[in-house]
């Protein structure tokens, strides 16, 4: 009789794990391996040693370049100009005064010039032939960095991990993006530019340059520009921070250089 029962018992056990359901181990999703994009340098021109670049961009077939002047450079002057790439000089343009203002990023759109100031809450807007200054507007963000277009709207950064959507009919913001690697905001964006339907930044104090989908303000490649970077303040050790992307969308070709560099490189990319 023990015997039986301890049968039965054992074949209850059995039948009675038997109709559990599995267990189901779930992994936590992965983060996106966000690409590094390669580049080769095809060639590279002087630039003045002088210029604390602030903006790089084309327009008309020209590199135009804004600088900034630090307290600590009192031969910095916060200019707009014209860079001459056979010689590396600026045809100056446009300066405003250093004692008020500390000139950053710029932007052409339509048939007007855009300059941000450092830390006055306010910009200049010129006409984009004469560079005569047409008037000002102000702006609500804590600091001005840089300019870039899309062909639509203004696209402007402040230092912080957001861009800034301008209407261009009167300078309001439209829209703010957060931008993000991974879920986790990038902050110091620097110098921009729209190139192919992403948006390219300068990160301040890295020598990387973000590409970004402005859908939705994700960072999808780097580039990584230390070996170029070190390769200029080995020959030039009063070279700063890497700044400044334009795009010459006629040619395709991508120029880069930084703050007091002895050139600028331009760079072939795979988009």
């Amino acid at each position: 009789m023990i015997r039986t029962l301890t049968v039965v018992f054992i074949v209850s056990i059995f039948f009675g794990c038997s109709e559990k359901k599995p267990i189901v181990i779930s992994t936590p999703p992965q983060n996106p391996v966000i690409q590094t994009i390669s580049y080769s340098v095809v060639k590279y021109f002087p630039h003045d040693t002088n210029l604390f670049t602030e903006g790089l961009l084309f327009h008309d077939g020209q590199l135009f370049e804004s600088t900034g002047s630090p307290g600590g450079l009192p031969q910095s002057r916060s200019l707009i100009g014209i860079i001459d790439t056979a010689t590396g000089k600026m045809s100056v343009k446009e300066e405003i005064d250093r004692t008020k203002y500390f000139g950053e990023g710029i932007v052409f759109f339509n048939d007007k010039l855009y300059q941000l100031t450092y830390k006055n809450n306010i910009g200049f807007i010129y006409d984009a032939k004469s560079f005569k200054q047409l008037g000002t507007f102000h702006y609500s963000n804590p600091e001005g960095w840089s300019l870039t277009t899309d062909g639509t709207n203004i696209i402007m950064d402040d230092g912080t991990d957001k861009l800034t959507y301008l209407s261009p009919e009167n300078l309001q913001p439209i829209k703010t993006l957060s931008v993000t690697e991974n879920g986790i905001p990038v902050n110091m964006l620097n110098e921009l530019e729209y190139i192919k339907g992403f948006i390219y930044a300068n990160i301040w104090k890295t020598d990387i340059i973000v590409k970004i989908d402005p859908s939705n303000g994700k960072v999808v490649a780097h580039i990584d520009l230390s070996p170029l970077a070190m390769g200029e303040r080995r020959a030039n050790p009063n070279a700063e921070v890497l700044n400044g992307i334009a795009y010459d969308s006629v040619n395709d070709r991508i120029f880069v250089t930084g703050k007091l560099w002895s050139k600028i490189y331009e760079i072939s990319i795979s988009h």
